[in-house]
């Protein structure tokens, strides 16, 4: 069995104006593999009403991965309720959790200037850029809220900043068995 040949895409700065282009990529993709999974990051939701409208008579599981309450202030979320319900009303589901890579070690970090493995992973994963930091860890959220299964292929969409500039094949794992998550493929992503 040959390689298949493929093109990775690679935007020269990242941000919101590579969404179309990935929009396409995982439609493309979609149409072209078995994939039944797809997670999108979407902070105010944007990002994630845009896909779930693109892609509601498809039958893909796409569930739309938000920030976690608190994120940037106390007692907030930064994605407006009429818009979960807009992307929900569309079959998609949205969840809203724990990042992976920015918990209680973050707290701690900053409270004792201390180094903890979690934060030396964020940042290794950094150095592929923000989108696929990300969408790696989206991948073990969902896996351990259970709503995508482990050891499948999922498809990923996150970016940098707002909109979508990255989009991965990734073979999923639960938080407690990163180690056994492979990022699959990079279809596209920023350079810089």
């Amino acid at each position: 069995m040959g390689m298949m040949e493929k093109k990775i895409i690679y935007f020269e700065r990242p941000g919101r104006e590579n969404t179309e282009v990935c929009l396409d990529i995982v439609k493309e993709t979609l149409s072209s593999t078995d994939i039944m999974h797809l997670l999108v990051a979407s902070t105010t939701g944007d990002t994630g009403l845009l896909f779930a409208e693109a892609l509601k008579e498809t039958g893909i599981n796409l569930i739309v991965v938000t920030h976690s309450h608190g994120f940037k202030e106390p007692n907030t979320i930064e994605m407006p309720h009429e818009v979960r319900e807009r992307i929900e009303s569309l079959g998609a589901k949205v969840y809203t959790g724990t990042m992976i890579t920015h918990s209680l070690e973050t707290a701690l970090a900053k409270k004792f200037s201390g180094v903890y493995p979690t934060l030396l992973v964020a940042q290794s994963l950094r150095r592929f850029g923000e989108g696929p930091k990300v969408c790696i860890e989206m991948v073990m959220m969902a896996a351990d809220a259970g709503l995508i299964p482990e050891s499948e292929e999922i498809l990923t969409v996150a970016g940098t900043a707002r909109g979508a500039d990255t989009v991965m094949i990734i073979r999923s794992a639960a938080s407690k068995r990163f180690l056994d998550l492979k990022v699959l493929e990079i279809l596209a992503k920023p350079r810089g």
